[in-house]
């Protein structure tokens, strides 16, 4: 074996290494989901909340072990860590919304040219489409003045004499609070469209169980389409108090633990919607037997995984 033929394996097991790793079906997913920013998003708010709920955990634990005299320190530098990283991703999603309003200007034109199936959903959908309009630049707002980017005060009328007559003071806490209400008329008209939808289903169900030339297709993209409901009652059930608490000047919870689990909740279901909403179509056709028979998903609420 010739030295150059010997050195070129030597590279190939060192700098080729990854030759012997098998593609993977599971990376192209993930590397598929977070080039999105909304994939983006939802991994960073499901750390970000994982995060929050373990420091006082691990604070507590630290507690308790100092008490039965297992630990020195009744403090742990690893929760106030985790802490800190939460508040920095926190941070950097709400600095990356800084773009949200061009996707809802977008869905807003597009809505009124391919309108949904229902009149009340068009009209639930432009009030919606209306608080998102609200929301976005008063967040926008109390982020650049909470990180004093903006003065705490702007004019708003200017007089004829080109003096300013009066000044419109921007509180951060209350941009807070007002923007946290308009995604709070966001959240409680969702459940109205969920109820849109959950009809718009049934009679989606009716009409598959009285047809007797109904494809397996048809049945699967209706379990599809169950599935994505109820995952979006869960996360926006999950919404709901956390719309009221932030909505509230001195909030709902007295505990600010309920919070971070009502918003981990919501994390989850809304990275389980977003990773099978990029998911491939399956590569095989799916024969008869596979499927079964069609149970309305109604009926066992409680086997839905989050």
């Amino acid at each position: 074996m010739s030295h150059a033929h010997v050195i070129a394996r030597l590279n190939d097991a060192t700098l080729g290494a990854f030759a012997f790793v098998p593609p993977s079906e599971t990376l192209d997913h993930l590397v598929r989901y977070l080039s999105t920013w909304s994939g983006t998003d939802k991994l960073f708010t499901l750390v970000q909340y994982t995060l929050k709920l373990l420091a006082p955990v691990l604070i507590a634990r630290a507690r308790l072990q100092h008490r039965i005299g297992l630990r020195k320190e009744p403090t742990r530098n690893v929760s106030s860590s985790f802490a800190k990283f939460a508040d920095i991703i926190g941070d950097f999603r709400m600095l990356g919304r800084f773009c949200g309003l061009f996707p809802v200007l977008q869905w807003m034109i597009s809505l009124e040219r391919n309108p949904p199936p229902t009149r009340a959903l068009l009209n639930i959908e432009r009030l919606q489409g209306w608080s998102m309009l609200v929301y976005y630049p008063l967040e926008h707002l109390y982020y650049l003045r909470v990180h004093d980017l903006i003065p705490a005060a702007i004019p708003s009328i200017v007089s004829l004499t080109g003096r300013y007559s009066r000044r419109f003071n921007l509180n951060a806490g209350k941009l807070a609070v007002w923007s946290c209400r308009a995604w709070a008329a966001y959240v409680v008209l969702q459940f109205a469209h969920l109820l849109e939808d959950r009809k718009l289903l049934m009679m989606k169900e009716r009409h598959i169980k009285k047809g007797r030339d109904v494809s397996i297709e048809e049945r699967r993209v209706l379990r599809r389409r169950w599935g994505v409901f109820w995952n979006e009652v869960v996360a926006n059930t999950a919404n709901l108090p956390l719309a009221i608490h932030w909505s509230l000047e001195k909030g709902f919870f007295s505990n600010e633990l309920w919070p971070t689990i009502f918003a981990l909740v919501n994390a989850m279901a809304s990275f389980r919607s977003g990773w099978k909403a990029t998911a491939l179509p399956p590569r095989k056709p799916v024969v008869e037997n596979d499927v079964g028979d069609f149970d309305s998903p109604l009926v066992s609420v409680e086997n839905q995984e989050m």
